[in-house]
């Protein structure tokens, strides 16, 4: 199966953004791992600070991937746009947080974008990723 990770916004920093939140692993070193873990799938990974590529990303891939899992960062909170772009695409979506959105600043504890996802995981720091593409095998499995 293919599967696509979109990283949003300041996730480029992983590592060294706020290591008390974030941790100290760059996305490059848990992507490999995640790799690793999972040798008969294919992964691809994007990055963007730019609301727009992620939106070009999601209808690029979203007809054609077993799954995707996205994190939109601080666009989770804003961005109407790419919740249509979910809503618009076949492949699913499961929306990821590292940090607990939850237990951070009152503006987080919303998302524009998880009514039009399949499921929500956050938290439980790169093991949402792993946690998400696990639920994308399963429902793909069973599909």
């Amino acid at each position: 199966m293919n599967f696509l990770i979109i990283n949003g916004p300041n996730l480029n920093l992983l590592g060294k953004r706020e290591p008390e939140i974030y941790g100290n692993t760059s996305f490059d070193d848990f992507f490999a791992a995640l790799q690793a873990q999972y040798p008969q799938h294919t992964f691809r990974h994007i990055q963007s600070n730019h609301e727009g590529i992620l939106i070009d990303t999601l209808h690029e891939y979203g007809f054609s991937a077993a799954g995707i899992v996205l994190n939109a960062g601080a666009y989770t909170h804003t961005s109407i746009a790419i919740a249509d772009a979910i809503r618009s695409i076949t492949s699913p979506v499961i929306e990821v947080h590292i940090s607990n959105v939850f237990g951070r600043e009152a503006f987080r504890h919303h998302s524009m974008l998880s009514e039009a996802c399949k499921g929500v995981i956050a938290g439980l720091g790169f093991d949402s990723y792993r946690l998400a593409i696990e639920a994308l095998i399963e429902m793909n499995t069973n599909r």
